[in-house]
């Protein structure tokens, strides 16, 4: 299975997450997609009094996404770039074949505010989620809560085979989100009475079999 690791687009350290939320400063950061058709570069942003238990810090610009197509010559040109919904950062973010950009939570913030958003090639936002779209409050409180973080998956993320779809591992015990970059569309599924099961929407929820989702040219 075709996959990019979560170290590639990492910025952080889950430890730190876990311990007492300090974190490094953020910096520049690059990910290409696997076929290395395309790459996007990360910019920080300056608005730390945006985050959750930084009110009265500096506003200032969100993170900024470039991103570089490769020419026929083998050369990379910007293609577009675009603003994040980022304060600060994102914590992690990979790109596919096709140049969709998913990123996952923010820096100084894991699981608070936009935590999984999709980027067109052009820049334009797909799809964005806070924890509340995905999950019940009690389903959130049962989270390993720090001070201004959330802990409600781990590090295990990949762009699946087929470049369609991105996996995120929830916890060891079987649970998992898939996200779909291009559309925004997304499943959560788990072991439920001996069968894997999966579910579409937060609310009204109805559990069925994994969908393979379809492949796009």
């Amino acid at each position: 299975m075709a996959r990019i690791l979560c170290g590639i687009g990492a910025l952080f350290l889950v430890a730190a997450v876990a311990a007492a939320d300090s974190w490094p400063a953020a910096t520049i950061k690059e990910v290409f997609s696997l076929n290395r058709d395309w790459f996007v570069r990360i910019i920080p942003g300056k608005s730390l009094g945006d985050t959750v238990g930084f009110a009265g810090s500096p506003k200032g610009p969100y993170a900024r996404a470039e991103f570089y197509r490769r020419q026929p010559d083998r050369s990379y040109v910007l293609a577009t770039e675009t603003t994040l919904a980022n304060p600060i950062a994102p914590v992690q973010f990979l790109v596919t074949d096709r140049g969709y950009l998913l990123t996952l939570d923010n820096w100084h913030n894991y699981g608070y505010g936009q935590v999984v958003v999709a980027y067109a090639p052009d820049g334009r936002r797909v799809a964005s989620y806070t924890l509340k779209d995905l999950f019940t409050a009690d389903e959130i409180a049962r989270f390993s809560h720090s001070t201004s973080s959330i802990q409600w998956r781990t590090e295990t993320l990949y762009v699946r085979a087929g470049q369609q779809s991105v996996y995120l591992a929830l916890d060891d015990k079987g649970r998992e989100l898939i996200v779909e970059p291009e559309t925004g569309a997304w499943q959560q599924c788990q072991p439920r009475g001996g069968v894997h099961q999966c579910r579409t929407t937060n609310a009204g929820r109805q559990w069925q079999p994994f969908r393979e989702p379809a492949l796009r040219k």
